[in-house]
């Protein structure tokens, strides 16, 4: 068997569900996503699940990972086997050629600025329409990250740390989160009640925790496990 089609409640369980069908790696595939997952109304129960396909890379031709569009995907790579490395190649310039080709299938011309920092590289992208690289509240872009950091990891014998980002949206997105914790801290505070937040990638939950730490009134928690694991606000 080189492919399956697989669903899920979202992409990254799809994908596991593939990859255990296929008794793989995920950097042993090529991921399509079919259609992504559809939400009810207010966000609630989700209507329509994520549908994935998954093809089986030849063992002589260690492609990166292809991807149309994207959904929500742990931020943290799954590295290769040690044997797996590739060297002799920059794994920058290798995250940014598998950027520019997602960005050339889906019809973008982007370029992409290189920034090291101590801990982690941000990719900037560039280009019009890139929207379509976001995706709504950032999840396809935050795939693309995904992916671009195993693509890196490849070619690389220590672990390296990759962020993208387009438009600003990092910030942007920061600022929306931490805009949107200190308003449902207020609400809590007015209405006595706790507050329990929609899921959020380990990245934006950050956000919020960070935000109300210090918060006299009110103390932040997570409960439920990924990618359903949500935040609850509520009275100290």
């Amino acid at each position: 068997m080189s492919k399956v089609v697989a669903s899920g409640k979202t992409i990254e369980e799809a994908v596991k569900k593939g990859l255990a069908q296929l008794g793989v790696s995920q950097d042993r595939v090529s991921v399509n996503i079919i259609s992504q997952p559809s939400k009810g109304f207010l966000g609630l129960i989700g209507v329509k699940e994520a549908k994935v396909e998954l093809t089986l890379l030849p063992e002589s031709d260690p492609k990166p990972i292809q991807v149309k569009t994207a959904s929500t995907l742990p931020l943290d790579p799954v590295l290769p086997e040690a044997e797996e490395i590739q060297s002799g190649l920059d794994p920058y310039e290798e995250a940014v050629k598998f950027i520019k080709d997602v960005g050339n299938s889906m019809g973008l011309e982007v370029t992409v600025d290189v920034q090291h920092a101590k801990d982690v590289t941000t990719l900037h992208i560039f280009g019009p329409d890139l929207g379509l690289i976001i995706g709504r509240r950032g999840q396809t872009l935050d795939a693309l990250q995904y992916l671009a950091n195993i693509v890196a990891n490849r070619y690389s014998d220590s672990f390296i740390r990759i962020v993208l980002d387009a438009e600003n949206f990092r910030e942007r997105r920061k600022k929306t989160l931490e805009d949107l914790a200190d308003r449902l801290a207020g609400r809590v505070i007015r209405s006595r009640k706790e507050v329990v937040l929609e899921p959020m990638s380990p990245q934006e939950r950050k956000v919020i925790h960070s935000r109300l730490q210090d918060h006299p009134q009110v103390k932040t928690y997570s409960k439920g496990e990924e990618p359903n694991r949500r935040i609850v606000i509520t009275l100290k």
